[in-house]
């Protein structure tokens, strides 16, 4: 999926996605209370499943619903989203 690497925004969201688990770690290190943690933890869950939105919907605009795939296209693309949804909700 090529397409992600041309998106600043996308890669934005992965710099504060990194930054919030160094700030997670920090927290580990210095002994900080389990509340912190825990609340840390919880925002780096939510940037995450941000960043999780923000590519499946560029996936189905790119790969399943751009006009002019060919159906084999569009199956490959649904096929490989529906990978990645049976992976999540594990």
């Amino acid at each position: 999926m090529g397409h992600t690497s041309t998106n600043p925004e996308l890669l934005a969201r992965v710099h504060r996605i990194a930054g919030q688990v160094g700030a997670v770690e920090k927290a580990i290190v210095a002994g900080e209370p389990c509340a912190t943690v825990l609340h840390r933890v919880a925002a780096v869950r939510g940037a995450v499943n941000g960043l999780l939105d923000e590519v499946i919907a560029e996936h189905l605009e790119s790969h399943v619903a751009a006009p002019g795939l060919a159906a084999a296209e569009r199956k490959a693309g649904a096929d490989e989203l529906l990978a990645v949804i049976r992976r999540y909700s594990k």
